[in-house]
């Protein structure tokens, strides 16, 4: 019964996760795609420009609520089990089956499930979100809170809080690692599609 308990939370946080809130958000309220438009990701930041401020806060809210549920369902299972179920929450979202493999960050999701798994790690993505949005650089802020994730929980909560931690978020360093390589692959491929220079056509 136990472990049918624990797959039951693991498929529930993946398919939470998988749920894509700010897409929804934006064809209910402006009848676009976030695929098709601005960075093209599924998050509230891509949708801000679009729905405005009030359904972005409604989605954010959300796509936190939505990567705690399937921790807050195994609550009651060992610590990995419990960030397992956080790290298939941002999976979800990632690369959520409903766009076909398109998703977010996972940033939001992320602090959701950190809210349960280890909740000082959720306070400090929220701090990375309030300081970048001050500083009007919201993706630095994350990106520095995100850095220093582990480091912090380990010094605040152990090992084991921080190896949670960690779990957590390594779908979001996927991501960035699979972005980062699409650009670049893309400005390969703009770059062919140009031809060589003037000078090189010279020489």
């Amino acid at each position: 019964m136990k472990y049918l308990l624990l797959a039951g939370a693991l498929v529930a946080a993946y398919l939470a996760g998988a749920v894509p809130v700010s897409n929804i958000v934006a064809r209910l309220t402006c009848g676009v795609d976030l695929r098709e438009v601005g960075s093209g990701m599924v998050t509230p930041s891509n949708l801000y420009p679009q729905a405005g401020r009030w359904p972005t806060v409604l989605a954010g809210l959300f796509e936190v609520g939505k990567g705690a549920v399937g921790p807050a369902l195994a609550v009651r299972q060992p610590l990995w089990a419990i960030s397992l179920a956080g790290f298939l929450a941002v999976t979800g979202h990632n690369w959520s089956p409903f766009l076909k493999g398109a998703g977010g960050r996972g940033l939001s999701t992320a602090t959701g499930a950190l809210a349960v798994v280890v909740w000082p790690g959720a306070v400090l993505l929220c701090a990375g979100l309030l300081i970048g949005a001050a500083a009007r650089h919201v993706y630095m802020g994350m990106t520095v809170a995100l850095v220093a994730l582990v480091p912090v929980l380990f010094l605040l909560r152990g090992t084991d809080d921080a190896i949670a931690g960690a779990v957590v978020v390594l779908p979001i360093g996927a991501k960035t690692v699979v972005l980062l390589y699409r650009r670049r692959r893309d400005a390969r491929k703009g770059q062919a599609s140009q031809g060589p220079g003037p000078e090189a056509v010279s020489s």
